[in-house]
């Protein structure tokens, strides 16, 4: 990254006003969801648990969740508890293991995942208001940076384009303006169509 110039600006450095712009953009998400609590008053990480087993395709594990969620079990089994006692979750045995319990959604949860699901009027329109072009560059930045926390094991794995092995990168001429392929739905793409989180991803062997 260059830093020419930078001195010349009072406050701190570029790299801190980056992470201090996502810290803000985290914290009107964080804002928007406490906002968006439904009437099953979820909190953010129950939330989230009922997004992540909305987007998985089998049942899973509570330690998986554990580590997809970046949380700790205890935390984790308090609001498995408290979702179980609204009814968004039915609980199976582990075929493999009978003292290990799986999760999924309820029919009442998996409505309230297609409801958790839709975009808040007020994050869509922040988000429309970007041009294609800031918005492209926007997740093509957003994706290298997460790839590169994943690599630096800071973050949980997400289901990204580019750790899958479907995808390959500037397939295209860039002129065409869908420089990537997809090889799971065979079709070209552009960043602004990079996916962060793809329930058809499959990591790609290293």
């Amino acid at each position: 990254m260059d830093d020419e110039g930078a001195s010349a600006v009072p406050g701190a450095g570029p790299a801190s006003q980056l992470l201090l712009g996502l810290a803000r953009l985290g914290q009107a998400v964080r804002i928007d969801a406490r906002r968006n609590a439904g009437v099953h008053n979820l909190s953010p990480l129950q939330a989230d648990i009922v997004g992540h087993l909305g987007s998985a395709q089998v049942p899973l594990r509570q330690g998986e969740l554990v580590e997809a969620l970046a949380s700790t079990a205890p935390t984790v089994s308090d609001a498995v508890k408290a979702l179980r006692r609204k009814e968004l979750l039915v609980v199976s045995a582990d075929p493999g293991d009978a003292r290990v319990l799986r999760l999924a959604l309820s029919d009442a949860g998996r409505a309230e995942a297609a409801r958790l699901a839709e975009v808040s009027p007020t994050l869509a329109g922040a988000v429309d208001a970007l041009g294609e072009e800031d918005f492209a560059a926007m997740l093509r930045g957003t994706v290298a940076l997460m790839r590169e926390l994943q690599q630096r094991r800071a973050i949980p794995v997400s289901r990204m384009c580019v750790t899958c092995r479907f995808f390959v990168p500037d397939a295209h001429p860039a002129a065409t303006g869908r420089p990537h392929h997809c090889n799971f739905v065979d079709a070209p793409f552009g960043d602004a169509a990079l996916r962060v989180s793809c329930p058809d991803h499959q990591p790609r062997e290293v």
